[in-house]
């Protein structure tokens, strides 16, 4: 991903509107560069203050911005790792139930074909 990518999918991101793929790839692009990592920081920071401006909820000196991402970006993460095993165990399954099906056809067609007399 190149970083016009990543700075277009920055907002999206901060909505949860990525997808399993799309935001495997931005993880990625944003924990090996700094510039978009930065970019991402301000985006957030303004995102998060502008809601607790909304929300009359501003706790000066409280408000752990640069945490909160931090946290969040964790978590993106883990959501990022559960995604890819479901996918590789659908994959799995997938396998074994079409394994299971020629299976089936392979032994009713050779009771068909060669039957017990």
């Amino acid at each position: 991903m190149r970083c016009s990518e990543a700075e277009r999918k920055v907002l999206p991101y901060i909505r949860d509107e990525l997808d399993g793929d799309e935001l495997a790839a931005f993880l990625r692009h944003v924990d090996s560069c700094p510039a978009c990592r930065e970019e991402l920081e301000i985006y957030y920071m303004v995102d998060v203050g502008l809601k607790q401006l909304d929300s009359d909820s501003i706790t000066f000196g409280t408000s752990d911005i640069v945490g909160r991402l931090r946290r969040r970006l964790e978590e993106s993460h883990r959501h990022v790792r559960t995604f890819f095993t479901l996918r590789v165990l659908s994959y799995v399954f997938e396998t074994l139930g079409a394994m299971a099906a020629l299976l089936a056809v392979a032994l009713q067609l050779r009771v068909w074909l060669f039957p017990v007399m």
